[in-house]
């Protein structure tokens, strides 16, 4: 199980570098605050679009058993997942209050670590494709919600950092 979990992350992770490669955009300028694209996915398809919720300010309160509102939507690893088919979108990750929601797997918030208006850190519970793992995971929004990086922690986390762009 933790053999196919491994090969799992690295299989995504070849993917979103392979897919990353065979981009025609030029690279960004880096910018001393942040090496995260800030451009926002369009989406034409309006039957999966969820209703944008506005980011909180930095100052006010964040429930500290939930995902932040500033962090919940649709985001995509490649332009393709906010646009493309479902069945193709397999870099797609659906936030709730509670849950991330993926291609194959489903993750269930157990226990937040620490939050903010645009960050949080937590302990999740994974199933997908027959197996069940736990990760803590931190989500990151540092541009006010066009982008979000998710780091993973534990023995079957992915390697480095996924770099997520909200979809429109």
């Amino acid at each position: 199980m933790i053999q196919f979990r491994r090969t799992l992350s690295l299989t995504a992770v070849a993917l979103v570098l392979g897919l990353g490669a065979c981009s025609k955009q030029p690279e960004p300028a880096p910018s001393e605050s942040s090496d995260v694209p800030t451009e926002v996915v369009a989406e034409p398809d309006a039957a999966r679009t969820d209703a944008p919720v506005a980011a909180p300010e930095a100052s006010e309160a964040v429930a500290a058993d939930v995902i932040p509102p500033a962090l919940r939507g649709r985001w995509g690893l490649v332009a393709g997942d906010c646009t493309g088919p479902a069945d193709v979108a397999k870099g797609l990750m659906t936030v709730s209050a509670g849950q991330l929601k993926f291609y194959e797997a489903v993750a269930n918030l157990t226990n937040v670590k620490s939050a903010r208006a645009d960050a949080v850190t937590g302990n999740f519970d994974f199933s997908g494709e027959g197996q069940s793992w736990t990760l803590q995971v931190a989500l990151t929004s540092p541009d006010g919600g066009k982008t979000m990086v998710r780091k993973d922690t534990g023995p079957d986390a992915a390697p480095q950092p996924l770099h997520y762009k909200k979809c429109a």
